[in-house]
């Protein structure tokens, strides 16, 4: 990697987690110049604009965050270890981590509206990936005989990620992880109950 594309990917990666905390359009370039020890003339020669980097730094906490559910999920054996996995993950997002601020998704739907369209349909994008990652994962389920074959792959995941996305936000709200922690504990307890007789031990 050249000096100019190192010195990119830092920018991004410093902004990523700023821009989550204190939001994508909101945060000066002030507050990023000070994140990233870059002047504005620095930044502006690998960006056309604030909105550019806000883009990229979106985009590099979806593929953090992309790349956390893969490895979560890659060395489970069924469905419901999968499916545990992911929530492991969101509960990894209170503490900071893999990136601070919580969930990328969530902010950067929160902050879009139509005066910022293309962090709107960025979002999207993000929030579709991880639709069909947990639709495929329950589809599959299904196929491989490991939960009832009455649940419906898009109802689930619809219910799946509005309680942790909505938990998530009331978590942030009153600063009280009690919100996270029992819409998490209500999703693993009601995995337990799709699971077929076949894939219990």
């Amino acid at each position: 990697m050249r000096k100019g594309e190192r010195t990119k990917q830092m920018i991004i990666e410093k902004a990523s987690g700023l821009l989550n905390t204190q939001g994508y359009m909101s945060t000066s370039i002030t507050t990023i110049m000070d994140k990233t020890g870059m002047e504005k003339g620095g930044i502006y020669n690998h960006f056309k604009s604030k909105a550019e980097l806000s883009l990229d730094a979106f985009s590099y906490s979806i593929n953090t965050m992309s790349m956390t559910f893969q490895k979560a999920i890659e060395n489970q054996n069924n469905t419901i270890e999968k499916l545990n996995a992911i929530l492991d993950v969101f509960l990894l997002l209170v503490e900071g981590k893999p990136i601070p601020g919580g969930c990328p998704i969530l902010n950067a739907a929160i902050e879009s509206d139509d005066a910022y369209p293309d962090l709107r349909e960025a979002t999207v994008r993000a929030m579709n990936d991880l639709y069909s990652m947990i639709v495929r994962i329950i589809r599959n389920g299904i196929k491989n005989g490991e939960i009832i074959p009455t649940i419906d792959s898009e109802t689930f995941t619809t219910i799946f990620i509005s309680t942790i996305e909505g938990s998530l936000m009331m978590t942030k709200l009153y600063y009280d992880t009690i919100y996270i922690n029992r819409s998490i504990g209500f999703l693993r307890d009601y995995l337990t109950k799709l699971e077929t007789t076949n894939n219990i031990d």
